[in-house]
C-alpha cells in the first residue's frame, strides 16, 4: 500500500474522532525516519492543543487502528500539535493565514528580477492564494508569486 493510501485510509478513521473533541486535524503523515515507519496525527484548536488532548486522540485512534489493522510495516503512531510554525497545506490553511507572516522554501532555487542572487528560502505576508499558486509581499511590498508544485515548504513565520 501507497504512503499516500496509508495516510487517506488513517485519516478517515481519526476523523471523526478528531470532529467529536471539537479539534481539527491538520496534517497525516505516513514516513520513513531514521529505519522506522511513522503514523503521524497532528491536531490544532483554538487556543492550542495540549497533552490531554492529544493523548485522547491518540488512544481512541490507536484502538480504531488496531480495529482495521491495515499498515503492514511495523511503525510508531504519533499524535501532536502542528507546533509553532505550522504548514500551510490545505486550502483552510491558506484562508486562515492571509495577513501573516509565512515562510517558503523551493524544491530548487528561485530567481526574481529584483534580488541579486536566486534562493531557496522566502518571507513574506501571505496576500492571496489560489488552488494552484500564491502571493506573498517581501520586507518592501514587492510581489513574490509561486506555484504550490515548486514549494517544499510554506509555513507560518516564527515569532520570536
Amino acid at each position: 500500500m501507497k504512503h499516500e493510501e496509508i495516510e487517506l485510509r488513517a485519516e478517515k478513521l481519526i476523523m471523526p474522532i478528531v470532529e467529536k473533541n471539537g479539534f481539527e486535524l491538520v496534517d497525516m503523515e505516513y514516513v520513513k525516519e531514521a529505519g522506522e515507519y511513522y503514523l503521524r496525527a497532528y491536531i490544532d484548536k483554538p487556543g492550542g492543543i495540549t497533552i490531554n488532548d492529544c493523548e485522547a486522540v491518540s488512544r481512541e485512534f490507536s484502538d480504531k487502528l488496531d480495529e482495521d489493522d491495515f499498515i503492514d510495516d511495523a511503525y510508531i503512531m504519533e499524535v501532536s500539535s502542528p507546533g509553532l510554525g505550522r504548514p500551510l497545506k490545505k486550502e483552510k490553511d491558506f484562508a486562515r493565514s492571509i495577513g501573516e507572516e509565512i515562510e517558503v522554501k523551493t524544491y530548487s532555487p528561485k530567481e526574481f528580477e529584483f534580488y541579486k542572487k536566486k534562493s531557496k528560502e522566502f518571507s513574506g505576508i501571505l496576500k492571496s492564494y489560489d488552488q494552484d499558486s500564491f502571493t506573498i509581499a517581501d520586507e518592501d511590498g514587492r510581489e513574490l508569486v509561486f506555484t504550490r508544485s515548486e514549494t517544499a515548504l510554506v509555513r507560518l513565520a516564527l515569532k520570536l
